[in-house]
């Protein structure tokens, strides 16, 4: 998956906790590096909408883990022009702001912690991976889907900070809620990502940490895109001098 550390970054892994700006941020930086988008959030928010739906338990292990691995789930460029940063349909149904509802906020940490669930959702994501040329984002991108991804961030805030934001993106949408309700909600789901057994929410060894907790959302994409610079220059570096080592033309190594 990933290339030699010579070659220009071509795989790159953001995680971090919910409402970071994960989305936000790997979309701006797929956008300004011309690469695929992926949240791979989005994979299980869609199975657990899909729970929902047929008036399955979330924390039916076995019911829930058989519908995964069942479901076609198909992730795309958006189709509408309604403000979505990409089209997720599940059997064919258009879901893309359907998984964006508040019981999928409340029960998509407990489906994600399913085995099952997981296994069958990251086969998907490694597929997409090996094409390269992507930014895929999740809670375990740099540790278990891409751990050989050229660079791996870890994008991370306080809870408070947010919560804020996510209470805020919730009144943009016309979603009635409360900032109170929105930080417990996020406290549990800290809970929930950081301590199930498998995959467990944490930042990979080698990942760089973001703390975007007084930055916005552009001076974080900002702060990101001088980091994948600056990493491109040292892998540049890093080929020069291959080169004049071995006496090849630097455009061969």
């Amino acid at each position: 998956m990933a290339d030699s550390p010579n070659h220009p970054i071509r795989t790159i892994a953001i995680d971090g906790p919910a409402g970071a700006g994960k989305s936000t941020i790997g979309l701006g930086l797929a956008k300004h590096l011309g690469f695929l988008y992926f949240d791979t959030g989005v994979m299980y928010r869609a199975v657990t909408l899909a729970a929902l739906q047929r008036s399955i338990a979330p924390d039916d292990e076995d019911a829930v883990s058989q519908l995964a691995e069942s479901l076609r789930i198909e992730v795309s460029p958006p189709h509408v022009d309604d403000g979505r940063q990409y089209t997720v349909r599940t059997d064919g149904e258009d879901v893309t702001w359907a998984i964006r509802r508040a019981d999928v906020d409340a029960a998509v940490s407990v489906v994600s912690a399913f085995p099952r669930v997981r296994r069958a959702m990251v086969a998907q994501q490694r597929r997409i991976a090996q094409a390269g040329n992507v930014v895929m984002v999740g809670r375990d991108i740099g540790t278990v889907v891409m751990p050989d991804a050229d660079l791996k961030i870890y994008l991370d805030a306080t809870v408070e900070a947010r919560a804020w934001r996510r209470y805020r993106e919730l009144e943009a949408r016309g979603t009635p809620s409360s900032y109170a309700d929105v930080l417990a909600s996020m406290k549990q789901r800290d809970v929930l990502d950081t301590s199930r057994a498998t995959s467990p929410l944490r930042p990979a060894n080698d990942a760089f940490i973001v703390d975007c907790t007084h930055m916005d959302a552009e001076e974080t994409l900002a702060h990101v895109i001088a980091l994948v610079e600056a990493q491109n220059a040292a892998r540049a570096g890093a080929q020069a001098r291959s080169a004049v080592a071995t006496g090849a033309p630097e455009d061969d190594a």
